[in-house]
């Protein structure tokens, strides 16, 4: 430690003079250095300037002798050591000495021109180069400041030496001691003082280190004074404490444990332990003792059994065994009656698997009644019936009517629900609006159909909320176990899909699980892979279907259809890949690629043919409407170069139903971008009408339903038909709406549409959806076949 501590100090002393002092003598040398080449320059500029008028009439007179005498008078000058002389025409060329010195520190040199004051002015005769010896950093030094430097330098030495010194004596003189004091208290055990007595900080340290050893005996004595009076404590404590030995034996209990259980003191000592728990709760608690918890606590719950023959839960808490210094291993424990602790927490457990509104299980409570009747199912070899329970409707309470009512929906529907379940059925509410049903038995099915009849049933009659008539239904699917599932998981899995089937199928009845339901689901995982493995490997893409004049027959736009493009199965229908893409919210990137798609085919079919002036209808999901909408579009318009009014937007009356300002805000934007808007589907929503009025709307799509009933066979239906169609034609042309009508097969509808005044048309009767190769391809082969025809 002395070594460490000195080597520190001389360390940092030393890293002190060589930070502070070294510079200051660098910079010393460095300024008298520069002082010293100063003077010496000064020296020389008056020596080359006096000494080159003086050579300047013999080189004019080309007198060799007088330049020699100059130039021996130069270098007789103590710091030159060469000196060169030559005319202009090379004539004179002295040089001295001949053989000259050259110094250590290498040569510099100065080198002036010589000029001739002639009559006639100046005249550069020669030049004159004098060597010298150049000046380092001790040379320059003069006597003054050697003897400075010195001085200076037995001053740092003196520094040095009385900090050692210092060091020596004020610290480690002291510190040695305090160390000696420390070392003597840890090998005696007995309470060393430091013999130091000063006002610094050595002085304070070698007080407080007295004083804490003074303050370690007091506690020393308190400890032993602590360590009688816990052994009173353990005695009198209002706990439950009691001692183990290494085999379980008690070996000691608190007058607090004696008086809780009812036992006296030589009743149980010398007692193993594990007589005092009842024999059923024995073979868990030694389990429970094998394992250790944290800081080698151990803590068991079990049950006692009291003086009396009562029985109580307890808790233990146990140390550890293993007491450092002890001959024998024993216990300290803590027991606690948790007797009402227990029964709250299985009243906390109810209330955890249980519906607080409708005082059913809840979806944990079910799952776990669900593992227990598998279980008991598998002993019985019984059926297991699994009845999923979904309210249609129910969210339309909630919307319109508020939740409270919907809270008196559901409790309602439990109430008579509990009253058509077959004793030993288990019900749960597994969230919303969503209920679950469990029946057991022999050859369960029909027990399952009638239950699920009785419950739909319910909803025969309306219910009164509030003064307010609301009908409802309910969609339901069964599952036997182990008929249709292998585990509870896939029965509820099951049930489920089977419920939601009936919901797809049309809602208000029960079907039980089948094949074709798992089919399904199959068949729609298989759809969910196509447009996510489509939209990764660009499979969509954007078919055409050209909308006509329906006088001339002269093509004035196309409508966008989306396709997609299977590698393998070919073209597959949309139908089923937008109902899936909304579902799954893919809807967004599906129509932003097809978009795309569509607006780059126009650009290359415009090319191809010509044609600038045809207009593209472009379909939206509702999904898709968003206030960025609009401007993304415009983007795309503009890279492709197409005009705003070719691009048309069409919209639904689902886009429209509950008039939302956000999708009114979104169709003034699309207007004030110079794209149309185009109404789908009219005619068979409940108020089209008035969306003429409200939004602005450029075109009319008159729906394909009323198109084929112009030419029924029905005579009723097909006068009902041509008035609305020629009604609609009428109305929107007073509202200055262009029309199209969707669907047209045949000439006769179109003969029809015409004498109507029916402005456009679209068809199987014109065209099919096509590629962009096809339609380019026809337009290429229309000229050729002009050609064949003027030719005829």
């Amino acid at each position: 430690m002395t070594r460490s501590v000195e080597r520190r100090f001389l360390a940092i002393v030393g890293i002190t003079i060589f930070i502070l002092v070294v510079p200051l003598f660098a910079l010393f040398l460095s300024l008298a250095t520069e002082r010293a080449s100063n003077e010496l320059q000064q020296n020389l500029d008056i020596l080359l300037a006096a000494n080159a008028q003086a050579l300047a009439k013999p080189l004019w007179d080309f007198d060799q002798e007088s330049v020699e005498q100059i130039t021996a008078t130069i270098v007789s000058n103590g710091p030159v050591s060469r000196v060169n002389v030559k005319d202009i025409s090379g004539g004179i060329s002295v040089s001295m000495p001949a053989l000259p010195k050259w110094p250590k520190n290498g040569l510099e040199s100065i080198t002036r021109e010589i000029y001739y004051r002639a009559v006639e002015g100046p005249k550069h005769v020669g030049t004159i180069t004098i060597y010298y010896s150049r000046i380092d950093m001790f040379s320059s030094l003069r006597q003054a400041e050697v003897m400075l430097i010195g001085i200076f330098m037995l001053a740092v030495i003196g520094v040095v030496g009385s900090a050692i010194i210092g060091n020596r004596l004020m610290v480690m003189k002291p510190l040695l001691k305090l160390t000696a004091a420390i070392e003597a208290t840890r090998r005696l055990g007995s309470r060393h003082h430091v013999d130091w007595q000063s006002n610094d900080e050595i002085g304070r340290l070698a007080r407080s280190f007295n004083a804490m050893q003074i303050k370690l005996e007091q506690e020393e004595g308190e400890l032993r004074l602590a360590h009688r009076r816990s052994t009173d404590i353990y005695n009198t404590t209002p706990a439950m404490l009691f001692s183990l030995d290494e085999e379980d034996r008690i070996t000691g209990v608190s007058e607090y444990w004696l008086l809780a259980t009812g036992y006296q003191r030589h009743q149980v000592v010398g007692r193993k332990f594990i007589e005092l728990v009842p024999s059923e709760a024995r073979i868990a608690y030694q389990e429970s003792k094998k394992t250790c918890a944290i800081a080698d606590v151990l803590e068991a719950t079990t049950q006692f059994v009291c003086a009396d023959g009562t029985i109580m839960d307890i808790l233990i808490a146990e140390a550890s065994r293993k007491i450092e210094g002890a001959k024998d291993d024993l216990s300290l424990s803590v027991m606690t009656d948790v007797t009402a602790l227990k029964q709250s927490e299985e009243r906390n457990h109810r209330q955890a698997i249980t519906d607080h509104l409708t005082g059913l299980r809840n979806r944990q409570g079910f799952e776990t009644a669900l593992d227990s009747e598998i279980a008991a199912t598998d002993t019985a070899g019984e059926e297991l019936a699994c009845i999923f329970v979904d309210l249609d409707r129910f969210k339309w309470i909630n919307d319109n009517l508020g939740h409270q009512a919907g809270d008196i929906v559901l409790c309602r529907f439990v109430e008579r629900m509990n009253e058509r379940l077959p004793k030993g059925a288990i019900a749960a509410r597994l969230g919303g609006d969503e209920f679950a049903v469990l029946v057991r038995g022999q050859a369960i099915e029909p027990v399952a159909t009638e239950i699920s009849r009785a419950l739909c049933d319910i909803f025969v009659d309306p219910m009164t909320i509030e003064g307010s008539t609301v009908r409802l239904s309910a969609s339901i699917g069964i599952a036997l176990y182990p008929r249709h599932a292998a585990n509870a998981a896939e029965l509820l899995q099951k049930s489920d899909m089977a419920m939601y089937s009936k919901k797809r199928d049309g809602k208000n009845g029960a079907l039980l699980y089948n094949s074709e339901i798992q089919d399904h689901t199959r068949r729609r995982a298989e759809i969910e892979h196509d447009i996510e493995e489509g939209l990764a490997e660009d499979w969509f893409d954007a078919y055409f279907q050209p909308i006509v004049e329906v006088a001339s027959g002269r093509t004035v736009g196309y409508e966008a259809l989306m396709r997609l493009v299977h590698p393998e199965r070919g073209v597959i229908p949309p139908a089923e890949l937008i109902c899936v893409a909304e579902e799954t919210g893919a809807i967004s990137r599906l129509g932003g690629q097809v978009l795309e798609k569509a607006l780059s085919n126009l650009a290359r079919l415009s090319a191809a043919t010509g044609n600038h002036d045809a207009y593209l209808a472009v379909n939206f999901s509702p999904l898709q409407f968003d206030p960025s909408l609009p401007v993304r579009l415009a983007a795309l318009t503009a890279h492709f170069g197409i005009a705003p009014h070719r691009i048309v937007i069409e919209i639904t009356e689902a886009t429209l139903l509950h008039d939302n300002p956000q999708i009114r805000t979104i169709l003034d934007d699309f207007n004030r971008f110079g794209y149309r808007l185009a109404l789908d589907d009219f005619g068979t929503g409940y108020s089209s009408l008035s969306y003429l009025n409200r939004f602005p709307v450029d075109i009319v799509k008159i729906d394909q339903s009323f198109i084929r009933s112009l030419t029924e066979d029905e005579e009723e239906l097909r006068h009902k038909s041509r008035m609305l169609v020629e009604g609609i034609t009428a109305i929107s042309h007073k509202m200055e709406c262009a029309v199209v009508a969707e669907g047209i097969e045949t000439d006769e509808q179109r003969q029809i549409l015409e004498e109507f005044g029916v402005d456009y048309g679209q068809g199987y009767l014109f065209a099919r959806p096509q590629p962009l190769s096809a339609l380019i391809e026809q337009a290429n082969a229309t000229p050729a076949r002009l050609q064949k025809a003027s030719a005829g």
